[in-house]
């Protein structure tokens, strides 16, 4: 048996954890645990660095009788929460686990500020790529992100920086005197030098932080309808991406969680606001001042958050963040050259609307030319329209054609082709 205790965050650990470690031969865990527990003279001690060397030792121990004592694993906070346990399970079993959880830095962070977290989005960024914690962060209003080198308040508040959220910084929580808890901008985050105590950043968008009442932890579910309307939508004129195009255009674009979305000539800005209902980060480029206006307001009405870039593409796209897909529903003469620089920067997938069958050559060919593995249709519906008399007719829409390219999957190093 494995008994894994949570500590670190000033909680004491109950009575029956407390005697594990008194019964303990073998005690694993990060140096502060080690010198803060009370261990038995006799336990051996391994300081818990690479993951692997550690799990090796413990295999070895428990090949030893049982009496030379059990194996203690000292983790931080909830060790089931982004922690030691998945490791440990996958390793020896589920069923050879005696877990004693402490307090989640996650949690303790949020009691500090007086706030509830069941509306929170939780995201590690631990030895992960902090690209999908940034995007977490973009897109809702409550996050809390797990660090570590090279994923800290630091490079959080870079990629956040003209964002208005609000990071707060906790730093050695549970400590007592050293504990230090600070809201900054991102921009005062990213010049600072935070040194490894943070325990958890949370980012924040202080006007939403109180949520109604909640059934379901997390993210707020997906939408129950996509594809909305035109009416949903202000728009001028008629210019907006209509629902049938729309629905095919989400379902190629595949918005969600912790991807970050382009939307370019974004016009009205609907499919901008469709994939930020997924989940997603948006970004929409469009070049007219009364065009970002009206993005800002549908976003708004639909309770989401877009970044709006006003601007021509392709000029303006060289300052964003590399996008997962990207959306082109306008671009006029400078659509190839809009296509070939998405297509080089999307990491999975392009999706081009276009009404002029003249320019469905040069698209295709931009997209191929990346990479990217092309397909797209003709799409032209028929709506339900009354007439007089009570009865209906079939009114149909302008075709668009809809050509998607997609970026095939990396090939594994010595397949057999």
């Amino acid at each position: 048996m494995i008994t894994v205790v949570g500590t670190g965050t000033g909680a004491p650990l109950p009575p029956d954890a407390e005697a594990a470690l008194a019964g303990a031969g073998l005690v694993v865990g990060a140096l502060r645990h080690l010198v803060a527990a009370a261990l038995p003279d006799t336990a051996e001690r391994i300081v818990l660095g690479p993951l692997a060397p550690a799990l090796d030792a413990i295999e070895h121990y428990l090949e030893k009788p049982a009496d030379q004592g059990r194996v203690v694993v000292l983790a931080s906070g909830d060790p089931g929460f982004f922690g030691i346990v998945r490791a440990l399970a996958e390793r020896f079993g589920a069923g050879r686990l005696e877990v004693h959880p402490g307090v989640s830095s996650v949690a303790t962070a949020f009691a500090r500020l007086g706030l509830t977290w069941d509306d929170a989005v939780v995201v590690s960024a631990h030895g992960r790529d902090p690209r999908t914690a940034v995007n977490v962060c973009r897109a809702h209003p409550k996050v809390a992100v797990l660090t570590g080198p090279g994923s800290g308040p630091a490079e959080l508040g870079a990629a956040l920086r003209s964002s208005e959220r609000v990071l707060v910084v906790a730093s050695a929580l549970g400590s007592g005197s050293e504990e230090l808890v600070e809201r900054v901008t991102p921009a005062e985050a990213a010049v600072r030098d935070w040194g490894p105590a943070v325990s958890v950043v949370l980012c924040l968008d202080e006007s939403r932080v109180l949520s109604p009442v909640r059934t379901v932890a997390g993210p707020p579910p997906g939408p129950a309808q996509w594809a909305l309307d035109e009416g949903e939508f202000t728009h001028r004129d008629s210019m907006i991406t209509k629902f049938e195009v729309r629905a095919l255009a989400l379902a190629r674009l595949g918005p969600r969680l912790g991807e970050h979305v382009w939307d370019i000539g974004a016009g009205s800005g609907s499919v901008a606001v469709e994939c930020a209902r997924f989940g997603a980060a948006v970004t929409a480029v469009e070049k007219t001042l009364d065009g970002v206006e009206r993005i800002r307001a549908n976003a708004a009405a639909h309770g989401v958050d877009v970044t709006v870039v006003h601007g021509a593409a392709p000029t303006v796209l060289s300052d964003l963040p590399d996008p997962d897909a990207v959306f082109i529903g306008g671009g006029g003469r400078e659509l190839p050259a809009i296509v070939t620089v998405c297509a080089r920067r999307a990491r999975r997938s392009v999706v081009v609307a276009m009404a002029a069958l003249d320019r469905v050559p040069a698209v295709r060919d931009a997209l191929v030319a990346a990479g990217l593995e092309c397909d797209g249709v003709q799409l032209q519906s028929s709506r339900l329209a009354p007439l007089p008399g009570d009865v209906t007719r079939l009114a149909a829409t302008n075709p668009v054609f809809l050509l998607w390219g997609v970026r095939p999957p990396a090939r594994s190093e010595g397949v057999a082709q």
